[in-house]
């Protein structure tokens, strides 16, 4: 009996010990994944977290945090990042432009995939003159400087969280058009691309539901990169004055207010900036943790 139930034991140990054990080596092996979605998942819960775990309204003025000269408070038990420059909780700013800058991360991503990816696809499947026209069209996107360019749509259009979604959005499909088409053409050499083929299958049907699921690895990973870059043009807009109106709160706008009081109240900018710094980073080095796995000739393997 007694026996039986250390075998029992074991039996149950062994599982959990083979899981921390397969844990450890996959952590080093590829440990900017690991890193990179921690990051990722701390700043998606506290941006969606915000209404619960802000200390106030990211909008609201507290007139006393503001002293005789107009200086903003400190870090304090009510204020732990200090105040800016108007009288409003930088935490709770903080919090709660997490939430803009994901979204438009997040939205203007899909939107470059989407059109990068139909794109890319078409013209490394047809080839011809169709090819050529796409790619001529895609050298022309990536010509101008992405930035610049973004600039000057969204002061056309207007200054608005759906003009600069669609500025990112319809700019930002340059690179991913470039490697799918890649991939393309090296897949549709493959055998069972000619299998298909000679079975009958139509060649929208060999796009989509044979070659693009074998392209799709690069894909998610040049994905989780625009995230982190769209983030960070979204702050660039903001900081020049062609982002989110105030007064929401968004990272590049606070960074352009919280230089007003940067001399001596520099809490506002910093931590706005940090914030920035570190989504971007993570976003970053979630990507190069995909490529490591999704990548057969990653030399990390």
């Amino acid at each position: 009996m007694a026996n039986d139930a250390t075998a029992a034991s074991l039996g149950k140990a062994a599982p959990s010990h083979e899981r921390k054990r397969k844990f450890k080596k996959s952590l080093k092996q590829y440990p900017m994944l690991y890193i990179g979605g921690s990051i990722v998942l701390i700043v998606a819960l506290s941006a969606i977290l915000a209404p619960w775990i802000s200390p106030h309204d990211p909008t609201e003025i507290f007139y006393g945090a503001l002293n005789n000269q107009g200086v903003p408070a400190g870090p304090s038990a009510k204020f732990p990042l200090g105040a800016d420059s108007i009288g409003r909780d930088v935490l709770s700013r903080v919090l709660w432009g997490g939430r803009i800058s994901l979204l438009i991360g997040l939205v203007a991503m899909i939107i470059n995939m989407v059109v990068g990816v139909v794109l890319g696809l078409i013209a490394g499947a047809f080839g011809g003159w169709i090819d050529a026209l796409v790619m001529r069209i895609t050298d022309m996107v990536l010509a101008f400087p992405f930035l610049l360019f973004a600039l000057a749509l969204v002061a056309i259009l207007g200054a608005s969280l759906w003009n600069i979604l669609f500025a990112i959005g319809v700019l930002g499909w340059g690179v991913m058009a470039r490697v799918v088409r890649g991939q393309v053409l090296q897949v549709r050499e493959l055998e069972y691309v000619h299998a298909a083929r000679a079975l009958g299958a139509s060649e929208w049907r060999i796009m989509f539901r044979i070659i693009l699921p074998n392209v799709f690895g690069p894909v998610i990973v040049l994905s989780t990169l625009n995230v982190g870059s769209n983030i960070l043009t979204a702050a660039g807009l903001s900081f020049l004055g062609l982002g989110i109106k105030p007064p929401t709160p968004d990272w590049g706008g606070m960074i352009q207010e919280g230089l007003t009081t940067y001399a001596y109240a520099p809490y506002e900018m910093y931590s706005a900036g940090i914030a920035l710094v570190i989504t971007v980073v993570g976003f970053n080095l979630l990507g190069d943790g995909l490529r490591d796995i999704l990548d057969p000739h990653s030399a990390t393997r």
